[in-house]
């Protein structure tokens, strides 16, 4: 009983000072609430809290995503071993017949794929060899696509037309980004000729023109007038309401 009479008159004695403090100490305002409209803090209040973002905007998180998100751990331990072994023909040849050709079917494919997105053009073009054996193979001008655009952009365009000449022995055509992209390697090499051998080939596609590979032509044929003539002529027969825009000829030389 004493006990509690003296904890009681402890917190009455606690209570009453804390009250005393309270009405004696004013309540100083401070300057966040005084200044709540400032354009300073306000711009403060819209950044992300603790580094994160408020909202997803679509975009994938990280640089391996693409692999990690697509490519099973078989795959994966195929892209190394290739890599690995690339400058030993030897053993290139063992791990192609003992892994590759043990991997299932998107699994090649994902391998297949991944080569040709870090620019192993080389290896690429032996896993599409692999692939076009497989009984499941059939031709699919994706997969002619994607490799023959890895290669023309690593400029590799004797691989490119071999891949091109196959192509065409199993019915196959080009879409429109794969003649743009050949078409202007090609150019960029100082090869117009062959730019227009593939120009000749894309006319016998039997999918409709697009403006685009014969903007790439028109662009780079300017230091060749008699064979841009001939692309400015088909192209304002396909495209009648759009305009092709000549520089002055003093300025590629083209007089005399």
């Amino acid at each position: 009983m004493a006990t509690r009479a003296f904890s009681r008159s402890k917190s009455s004695f606690f209570s009453s000072v804390l009250l005393q403090n309270l009405k004696t100490t004013p309540i100083k305002t401070t300057p966040l609430f005084l200044n709540s409209t400032s354009p300073e803090l306000e711009i403060k209040s819209c950044r992300p809290i603790s580094g994160f973002r408020l909202y997803h905007d679509g975009r994938p998180r990280g640089p391996l995503w693409r692999g990690k998100k697509l490519i099973g751990k078989e795959a994966l331990f195929v892209i190394s071993g290739l890599k690995r072994f690339k400058d030993n023909e030897e053993k290139l040849g063992k791990f192609l017949k003992t892994h590759v050709l043990r991997l299932l079917k998107m699994d090649m494919i994902a391998v297949l794929t991944e080569l040709e997105r870090q620019e192993e053009v080389a290896l690429a073009i032996m896993v599409f060899n692999v692939i076009r054996k497989q009984d499941w193979y059939k031709p699919d001008v994706y997969l002619y696509k994607d490799l023959i655009i890895a290669l023309a952009r690593s400029k590799k365009m004797e691989d490119v037309m071999l891949l091109w000449d196959s192509m065409k022995k199993e019915d196959l055509f080009p879409d429109s980004q794969t003649y743009t992209e050949v078409i202007r390697v090609f150019l960029n090499s100082g090869c117009p000729a062959d730019a227009m051998n593939i120009y000749e080939d894309m006319k016998q596609s039997p999918d409709p023109p697009e403006e685009l590979p014969f903007r790439i032509l028109l662009k780079g044929l300017l230091p060749h007038p008699l064979l841009r003539n001939r692309v400015k002529q088909d192209f304002e027969e396909l495209f009648p309401e759009q305009h092709v825009y000549d520089p002055p000829e003093e300025i590629f030389g083209m007089r005399g």
